[in-house]
């Protein structure tokens, strides 16, 4: 028995999140904080054929290394022997990860959404860099079954196909008799030559998650927490557990294996290398040189007459800035796509923070002239930040399906699929499962989940429950109260995002898990556009715009009753008999503005040129009226307020929204000049402005931004303010380039 903690190594190599839906009680980042708290070496991520909550923990060891934490994170995922029994398998190097990642998707892919089928035979082959824990099928009171001959042959199994990197791993829970239960275990791991290693088969980061784990089986198994019998835990052990305590338990050479085992894993997620696809180069040519000769092309067709030197600069940098990056496969990726819907007449418009560039007007990615935006290409594709640009591209509504096929033709489906969105219990989604869990009536159930909103914060709920006459002080209403709360943010399932192709040089499945969508067709990876931003993947964004339908048939009739070739570059600049109609607010059935909202705005701000409706567009959103920037910047633009600017610095920054923070490229720019950021700090933030409604993740920037500005000589009443308006701006604020190219669309359909 030790003394203390500090000697007693242990690394914990079976922990199930809330990525195995309806089942582990924590999220991915909490498993890993937690575990880094209680010293621990290493855990293993394993969830069931499942990797999709891996990047999540990756991110977290990121954040616990800042705060001085050092915890080594094991990928690794469990599957379901034919006999009841468990396998896990921990990915030591990139093959082995490679090779789970392919296992995954093959029992993925042959069953329905949401489900896998795997034959023991699938474990034989193509798992030589893996390393394997076998978890004998547990009995109905919490300890391990008998240790039958059925045990020994799996044992067997296992050792002859994982020969040196196999272990049987128990799990100690406080069951029943374990004395005799874990000597019968070590019987039959000695009888097939397994080593035996120690794990907690975690399923929740803390005891407290207990009650919430049995409401998920509940809702699982569709029945109420009294029905739930031995299907629910049968204690509260299924924690992350001090190192301590676990010396108690186990013999220390137990703890000491999993350390060892721990220790032959050295793969990391950062080892991962992406590569673009090469069907966009032709043969014999760099994709520099390829990207250079379609731009040049486009220039001459764009402008006939030659450039000005400006422009020109402007291209030379824009395209240096890409080769450093080595980015060119992306542009010219995108260009393809592109291409392909304009010989088939699918009217596509680009937007995001790298299609407003002149590169992207040169190659027809988009139709803002560069010379009407004043956008800086820096933005969003800068040297300090290894991740890939951003271009979304919408098309035609009835026409998208043709691109999307398109896609997988060109690729293959083993190279490219649709990232995946996760989707979260929400207010209503939680009520409705937690409260059929306890045994509510449908009726008031129905009642509750009626009368929140989906905004609703969860601190508001306890109001709500008041308000339909639900007691406070009533134990299951407070249980209620008290799961929902835990509830809300955690994974249902996984759908496919609305259009956000990976597309990639080698087969995506050695990369990430592939599985079926729901719809036919269709098959999707296992993580979402926040994990592939995290891990540099490229995304391209194929969505469905019905106003481009309209557009294009309202050009086909010009065409054909005046016999013109008119494109929507061809419709012609700053019309003022258009800005007159728009002013007016007569703009019923024009893009982005005919909600009452912006027509109620639209006589204030009277948008005279194409930069008042980048502003128009931008300013109606949540993130600017919570941030409280709509009436000031009214009143300056009217003359009623001074326009002032905090430093000369931020003049710059904000001069051309006269002095207040509009866009979410602005917000960056004010943390970089204001408060010190680094351009890869300020991403950070940007990151956060998505993230921090989800699960609250803006707090921790918030020193640090109110820090730098007040060591900066701003006063705090300011920082406090671009703070809250910051905020504001993670309730959807908008990006500049995004505004610009439906600022074009505005205009076109006005």
């Amino acid at each position: 028995m030790h003394s203390n903690n500090t000697d007693i190594g242990y690394a914990e190599l079976v922990c199930t999140s809330n990525f195995t839906f309806l089942n582990g009680a924590s999220h991915p980042q909490e498993l890993v904080a937690h575990a880094a708290e209680l010293g621990y070496y290493a855990i293993a991520l394993t969830d069931e054929c499942s990797l999709a909550g891996i990047v999540r923990a990756f991110e977290e060891t990121r954040r616990c290394k800042q705060n001085g934490q050092d915890i080594k994170l094991i990928s690794g995922s469990l599957f379901r022997l034919e006999n009841g029994s468990r396998l896990v398998l921990l990915a030591q190097d990139t093959t082995a990860y490679a090779q789970l990642c392919t296992l995954i998707t093959r029992g993925r892919r042959n069953a329905p959404k949401g489900s896998y089928v795997l034959v023991d035979e699938a474990f034989e082959n193509n798992l030589d860099h893996c390393l394997a824990l076998w978890l004998p099928e547990t009995g109905k009171n919490g300890t391990e079954a008998d240790g039958s001959e059925v045990d020994v042959l799996t044992a067997h199994w296992v050792a002859s196909h994982f020969p040196g990197r196999s272990w049987l791993a128990v799990s100690l829970c406080l069951g029943f008799d374990e004395g005799s239960h874990l000597a019968r275990l070590i019987g039959t791991a000695k009888a097939a030559g397994l080593p035996v290693t120690a794990c907690g088969d975690v399923q929740m980061h803390t005891r407290s998650r207990r009650m919430l784990h049995d409401v998920l089986t509940a809702i699982r198994h569709g029945c109420t927490l009294p029905e739930l019998g031995y299907r629910a835990l049968p204690c509260g052990e299924r924690h992350l557990r001090s190192r301590h305590h676990l010396a108690t338990l186990y013999r220390q050479e137990l703890l000491d294996e999993s350390v060892n085992i721990a220790k032959r894993c050295s793969f990391n997620l950062d080892q991962l290398r992406y590569r673009y696809p090469r069907e966009v180069v032709p043969q014999g040519i760099s994709s520099a040189a390829h990207l250079r000769d379609l731009t040049e092309a486009g220039i001459r067709q764009r402008w006939p007459a030659g450039i000005n030197t400006e422009l020109r600069q402007q291209i030379e940098h824009e395209l240096s800035l890409i080769s450093d990056l080595h980015y060119e496969s992306y542009f010219l990726t995108v260009h393809d796509i592109v291409q392909f819907a304009r010989n088939r007449d699918i009217l596509c418009q680009g937007r995001g923070s790298a299609a407003n560039s002149a590169v992207c007007y040169c190659l027809g990615i988009t139709e803002v002239d560069p010379a009407r935006m004043n956008m800086l290409f820096e933005r969003f594709i800068s040297r300090e930040r290894d991740e890939p640009p951003d271009i979304d591209v919408d098309f035609e509504h009835e026409r998208r399906e043709e691109v999307i096929q398109y896609i997988y033709r060109k690729y293959g489906r083993e190279r490219a699929a649709l990232a995946a969105t996760v989707i979260s219990y929400r207010p209503r989604s939680a009520i409705r499962d937690v409260g059929k869990a306890l045994g509510f009536s449908p009726g008031q159930v129905d009642r509750l989940a009626r009368n929140m909103s989906w905004w609703d914060e969860p601190e508001r709920f306890a109001q709500r429950l008041a308000e339909q006459g639900f007691k406070a002080d009533n134990l299951k209403v407070r249980q209620l109260l008290y799961l929902v709360q835990n509830l809300i943010g955690f994974p249902r399932h996984l759908s496919q995002h609305v259009g956000g192709f990976v597309i990639s040089e080698n087969t995506l499945a050695s990369l990430v898990p592939v599985e079926n969508a729901s719809m036919a067709d269709r098959t999707v990876i296992q993580w979402d556009k926040d994990d592939l931003e995290t891990l540099g993947l490229l995304k391209v964004d194929c969505l469905a715009l019905g106003m481009l339908t309209a557009i294009h048939r309202c050009l086909d009739l010009i065409n054909d009753f005046y016999k013109t070739g008119m494109d929507l570059a061809d419709v012609p600049a700053e019309d003022i008999e258009t800005y007159e109609m728009i002013q007016k607010a007569d703009t019923i059935g024009v893009f982005q503005i005919e909600s009452r909202a912006q027509m109620a705005m639209l006589p204030r701000l009277k948008p005279a040129c194409f930069y008042d409706l980048v502003i128009e567009v931008a300013i109606v959103r949540p993130g600017p009226i919570q941030g409280n920037m709509v009436h000031p910047y009214l009143q300056r633009r009217r003359g009623i307020e001074p326009v002032i600017y905090p430093s000369d610095a931020l003049r710059k920054v904000l001069q051309r929204t006269l002095g207040v923070p509009i866009f979410q490229e602005q917000v960056m720019q004010i943390a970089m000049v204001a408060a010190g950021f680094s351009g890869s700090e300020a991403d950070a933030l940007r990151r956060s402005m998505a993230a921090w409604a989800r699960r609250g993740g803006m707090e921790h920037m918030r020193k640090r931004l109110i820090d730098g500005m007040l060591e900066r000589g701003y006063q705090l009443s300011f920082a406090e303010q671009i703070f809250e308006q910051v905020k504001g701006f993670g309730e959807y604020g908008f990006p500049e380039s995004h505004a610009a190219s439906f600022a074009l669309l505005v205009y076109v359909s006005a």
